[in-house]
This record gives structure tokens, sequence and C-alpha cells, in this order.
């Protein structure tokens, strides 16, 4: 719970250099298994905060002086390592490219912490330590971005003129709070999920989570840094994206770069590619190992032209992306709906609900017996605490599954059976409270008015957050 009341602490970063043309360490394995066409140079740099880095730089065997250079950034994920990113290092390399791929830093980047802005840092520093490097010419080093690094390398590219051309990959133009809900949504839909599980509950519960400061970076301003980008851009989505709306994003993400006055770019879509540009036999549940054919080649025929100034202008190009649900805004949480009175309005409940069988409890132990038994009142307390626990547990659990893999169970008319099931609990809840009520008022004993009272104020706060979330509405 202390989570929901920690603001996310972005602090000013120094950033420093520190390249390196030393070899594998012991405790640095670089890049093992590489092809013998390629060679590969283990570097390590100062990032933001002086958090030193680790890479690779792979170079074609026979390398040409004057060659262009790319750097690699991540999606999201803590630490990444840079084998992660290996297939597109080899296939860019291939191309006649210097590439640099590193580690991703875990230091300040968490689930719940993370900043796009120390991240853009990070690659500023990756980038000038490729400038240095033997036979790369250093005015033709750009950045290369999946899906979370969709929102850094333009963030890095609008703060340096040291980068010469700006690629993304399953990119998003959206605000990141909005395209995660949609990514959970459009994965419940496409496993048959109707109503109010992916309507109402699973976006209110990332606005609760973002209030809370759990959900970084939630509305960071994709478009104010797309105008910033003076460089040649290249945008590339997979026609099966499922984490970036591959429809709607396009046409934002070119609409800002023209408003910051920037016309060379090339908008491309991959037939049967998933959100990273690689192959999928089944709409991009699967990933497999594979770039989408003729990816690294435009890549590096693209580099080619972006460095030599003739870069495209507004070029589209590609099948028609597909995607079923537009996606759904996720504005700032109202003070009514707060995490702060989402968290009171959870201990409210327990109070009242748990209240009840707690005193029922201690009277036992003590050879009590309880005044007079309310069953309705019981009931009221053992729904209602069943559902507060089984609804919170149910819903976290299908957003953790609710991307591209969704799984929320047996489905009857479009409901996962758990939902009905607390859907049920919640108006039983609702219906003992209001008969535990109907008994208060022919209740004498005011120690027991008070703990039916407790109850029925209990059932008149499920009643307000169980149509709130959803558990109350079809």
């Amino acid at each position: 719970m202390r989570k929901i009341f920690a603001a996310v602490a972005m602090a000013a970063t120094v950033l420093g250099f520190l390249p390196s043309a030393a070899g594998a360490r012991a405790d640095d394995p670089g890049l093992p298994g590489l092809p013998a066409d390629l060679v590969a140079q283990d570097v390590s740099f100062r990032g933001s905060g002086g958090l030193d880095l680790r890479g690779s730089v792979i170079s074609p065997a026979n390398a040409r002086a004057g060659r262009a250079g790319l750097v690699l950034v991540h999606g999201a994920g803590a630490g990444t390592p840079r084998e992660k990113l290996l297939a597109e290092a080899v296939a860019f390399a291939r191309q006649g490219l210097s590439v640099l791929v590193h580690d991703k830093r875990s230091e300040g980047y968490s689930l719940f912490t993370r900043s796009y802005s120390q991240l853009a840092d990070d690659t500023l520093a990756a980038v000038e330590l490729l400038r240095k490097q033997p036979g790369v010419d250093p005015g033709k080093v750009g950045v290369w971005g999946l899906s979370e690094g969709g929102w850094v390398a333009p963030l890095a590219a609008g703060r340096s003129k040291d980068i010469a051309f700006v690629v993304v990959v399953g990119a998003n133009s959206l605000q990141p709070l909005r395209q995660q809900a949609w990514a959970v949504a459009a994965g419940l839909r496409k496993a048959g999920v109707e109503g109010s599980l992916v309507e109402r509950t699973e976006p209110t519960l990332y606005r609760a989570i973002a209030d809370g400061g759990m959900f970084p970076e939630p509305y960071h301003d994709s478009e104010a840094a797309l105008m910033r980008v003076r460089q040649p851009v290249l945008a590339i989505w997979g026609v099966h994206d499922l984490l970036t709306p591959p429809r709607e994003t396009p046409p934002v993400f070119a609409a800002a770069l023209e408003r910051g006055g920037n016309k060379a770019y090339t908008l491309r879509f991959f037939a049967d590619a998933d959100h990273a540009a690689h192959r999928t036999p089944d709409g991009g549940v699967t990933r497999l190992p594979e770039l989408a054919p003729g990816y690294a080649e435009l890549v590096g025929s693209w580099v080619g032209e972006a460095t030599s100034g003739s870069a495209p202008v507004a070029r589209i190009s590609g099948p028609a992306p597909v995607q079923a649900d537009d996606s759904v805004g996720v504005p700032p949480a109202e003070w009514w709906e707060s995490a702060l009175v989402q968290v009171v309005a959870l201990v409210m409940l327990l109070v009242a609900f748990g209240g009840y069988p707690v005193v029922a409890l201690v009277r036992w132990v003590r050879g009590r017996r309880d005044v007079e038994v309310v069953k309705a009142a019981r009931t009221a307390c053992a729904a209602g605490l069943a559902v507060v626990a089984g609804a919170f547990s149910y819903v976290f659990y299908v957003v953790m599954t609710g991307g591209k893999l969704a799984a929320p169970g047996p489905l009857v008319a479009g409901r996962p059976v758990v939902w009905l099931a607390l859907q049920a609990l919640a108006v039983l809840t609702v219906v003992a409270a209001v008969m535990t009520g109907v008994r208060w008022r022919r209740i004498a004993a005011t120690g027991e008015r008070v703990r039916l009272g407790l109850v029925v104020a209990g059932g008149a706060v499920f009643l307000l957050w169980a149509l709130y979330w959803g558990l109350l509405l079809p």
C-alpha cells in the first residue's frame, strides 16, 4: 500500500562518458556465438547519473571506413541484456552498419519507477561512444528504438544534433497509460470477453494505479517529443501489432512530425509481423526468431539514403494494419476516484464487513453467545469480503495476462465465469445489507444497533464502490 502514496521521483541527471576498448571481462561475457562474418568489440560507457553500462559494437568483419552507426534502444524491462536484441544487431550489421547494443539499466528503473528522460540520456551516451569508434563516420550515427524505445529515441534525437537519423519499431504516439489500457483490453476482447470487466473495470484499475504512482510516465507527451525531431525518421509497424494500436498510432506520429516541420519520414508496415517486426504465424500471438522479410534490408538502404541527404519525404507504404478496436483515453482520476479515496473505501469495507464476525468470534471465545443472530448481516459480511478480496485478485490476474495471451477463464455470454460469480456475490451483498437495515430498525440493544449499523453503512459504501468498479454493471 505504501506504493499508493509514493510519488514517482525524477532526479536531475548528469551525463558522462567513459569509452573503453577493453575486450570481454570475467563478469562481462559479451556476445558469444557471433556469426563468422561479423566482429564484436565489448565496450562500456557512463550513462545518466554516471551509471556504468556495458555493451558490444557489432560490425562486418571487412567493414569499410566511413560507415554509418546505429545505437539500439530496448523496449520495456529492467536490466534487459544485450542478447535480447542480438537478432536485430546481427541483421543490421550485415547491412554494413556498426551496431551498438548494450545492457539496459536496472538502477532507477523498475515496474513502478522509470524516467524516459534518463533513458534518453543513456542513449546519448551510447551515441557519443559509437561516434568515436574506429571506422564509424561520426556524422552518420543514429538511434533505433523498439516499443518503449520508441518513446526514448525521439527524446534523445530532440536533444542532440549528433544523432543523424531515427528508426523506431512498434512505437507509440499515444500516452503510455492509454496504450497499455488498450493492449490489455484488446487482449481480453480477443479472448472473447465483453461487458463491464473490459469496458469499465480494466481502465478504472489503470487510472487508480497511475494516480497512486504505480504506473511510470503515464501521461508522457510523445507528440511533443516528436515535434522536436528534425532528423529523418523511419517508423516500422507489424501489421499484427497487439501491444501498440497499429492503425491509430501512425497518423498521429506523422502529424506530430509535420507540425514540427519534419517531412523527412518514412512509415512502413510489414505483413505477417508482430510488435517487434518479427515474423508471426498466428496474428501476433507467437513471435518467431526471424525478422520480417525485407525489414533489415529496408533499414540498411534507408539509412544509406538518410545519411546521404536523400531521405524519402513523407512516404507511407505496406499493407493495412489490423486493429479491431479503438483505444480510449484514460484521463487522470478525479479526487473522488483517486487512489487515496480507493484505499479509504477498502479500509471502510474491511472494517464494516470484518467487524461483525470478529465481534462474534470474540464472544464465542469468551463463552458468550450473540444477543441475536442476524443471518442477513452474516451473509452481507461474508459475501462482501469475498467480493472485495476476489475482485481485486481476479482483476489483477487478468490485467497481468491480458495482453497478447489473455486468460480470463471459461466464458458465458462473453463474461468470465469467475467475474459472473463475483457479480452475483455483489448483488447478494447489497440485498443482504438492505435486509440487515430493515432488521436494524427493530433492534433495541444499543450495542447490537451499532454493530449492525456498521454493516448497513458498509453496504452503502459497497453499493457505490461496486457500481464504480463495474461489479453491478452488465
